[in-house]
């Protein structure tokens, strides 16, 4: 733990930054409804290139694969991240959980002062949570300029 807090800003910034996408991207994977796509009837006019293209064009199959395949990997993402989230510490594992894992999205003053007990101050709080995101960078081998060589000093 000791190394992780000795990274820089920028790396810990850039962690950030990565992160709070990813968990985003869980967020509105996991509490957004799937919507199924439709074919069109008719197609439009599309101009082609004179000869053969050797190209097979099948929107309706596109669309069936989609259909199918979206919503059994939007699960597959959430079952990762949520399984990835389970295997930090007690506290940095709540912090992740009731800040960014629920329905609504609390601020991160509502986590620390009122869902955290006992209330912690907001620069712990932001310690705890540098620390559960270069965690959570590393289980999920994000690439990251300065986390390569946290990496190479680990090993």
């Amino acid at each position: 733990m000791k190394s992780i807090d000795r990274l820089s800003a920028a790396v810990k910034k850039e962690i950030k930054r990565t992160l709070e996408e990813l968990l985003e991207r869980y967020h509105l994977s996991k509490y957004t409804l799937f919507k199924a796509r439709e074919s069109n009837i008719t197609t439009s006019y599309s101009d082609r290139p004179n000869g053969p293209t050797n190209v097979i064009s099948d929107p309706t199959a596109r669309i069936a694969v989609y259909n199918v395949d979206e919503p059994a990997r939007r699960k597959a993402f959430c079952e990762q991240v949520e399984q990835a989230v389970s295997q930090l510490p007690e506290k940095e594992r709540f912090l992740i959980t009731e800040r960014y894992m629920q329905r609504d999205l609390p601020y991160d003053f509502v986590v620390y002062e009122m869902r955290m007990d006992p209330p912690i101050g907001d620069r712990t709080y932001d310690k705890m949570r540098t620390r559960a995101f270069t965690l959570l960078a590393l289980m999920f081998g994000l690439e990251i300029e300065g986390l390569e060589q946290f990496y190479k000093k680990t090993i």
